[in-house]
């Protein structure tokens, strides 16, 4: 599972990273948090016609069926063992994929007495690139020419030996090189997602045990990031 991550880099500049154009009203500076959780906002990259564009998206998947908006909570990731037969996803899996940038991620080691919060990154001090899939959910609440929700999960996948056993799941890091085949939305599109749906290769990724503060999703700024040492168990 992935449920928390860190997004400080402006949108504007993973934009350009990414080559994409920043969808009207998103703000390029963004608001920077190293503890993001679901139901808030990530950015995601999507390809039209050859061109990128960048958006915000709220984090947990309403699909476009959905009565009640309360199964976003449920959705927040994919497993891409199944993401092309659940009902849930395999529309979205088909026609709506999506890149989803993020600086970091966090998973909690559950082995010792207490939960210990690792920070993952990849090595190079590139974003992390998730693969992900969205959704435009209309209210059913609403007049029906307002505008739909845009939502978003992500892809989870057996763990590389860069996760050291710290957790049984780890979201499916895209190489940069891999983007547009995970972005394709024509005939070819599926097969090619499908042969991305894979760990990220051994070395791609670094992580450090950070403050247990991060655990509370009200507890925000660059000290979540900051490096703890654990000896028998207990912080330093």
């Amino acid at each position: 599972m992935c449920g928390r991550v860190a997004l400080f880099t402006p949108p504007a500049r993973l934009a350009r990273f990414l080559d994409a154009t920043l969808a009207a009203g998103l703000d390029p500076e963004g608001r920077a948090s190293w503890n993001v959780g679901p139901q808030r906002q990530l950015v995601g990259i999507t390809e039209h016609e050859g061109r990128r564009v960048m958006e915000g998206y709220q984090w947990g998947l309403i699909p476009a069926w959905a009565s009640d908006p309360a199964i976003s909570n449920r959705l927040i990731n994919a497993r891409g063992e199944t993401v092309a037969e659940k009902p849930s996803f395999r529309e979205a899996f088909r026609r709506r994929p999506c890149v989803l940038p993020v600086d970091g991620f966090y998973e909690w080691d559950v082995r010792g007495s207490h939960k210990q919060p690792h920070y993952f990154t990849r090595r190079d001090g590139a974003p992390a690139l998730f693969a992900g899939l969205y959704e435009l959910w209309r209210d059913p609440t609403l007049p029906p020419d307002a505008p739909p929700r845009q939502t978003c999960t992500v892809l989870t996948t057996e763990p590389s030996d860069d996760i050291e056993g710290v957790h049984d799941r780890m979201p499916i890091v895209l190489d940069p090189s891999d983007v547009s085949g995970w972005l394709r939305t024509d005939s070819g599109g599926v097969e090619e997602r499908l042969s991305l749906i894979r760990p990220a290769p051994v070395g791609t990724l670094q992580h450090l045990a950070v403050n247990p503060a991060v655990g509370s999703i009200r507890n925000d700024g660059p000290e979540m990031i900051e490096p703890v040492v654990v000896i028998a168990d207990r912080l330093f």
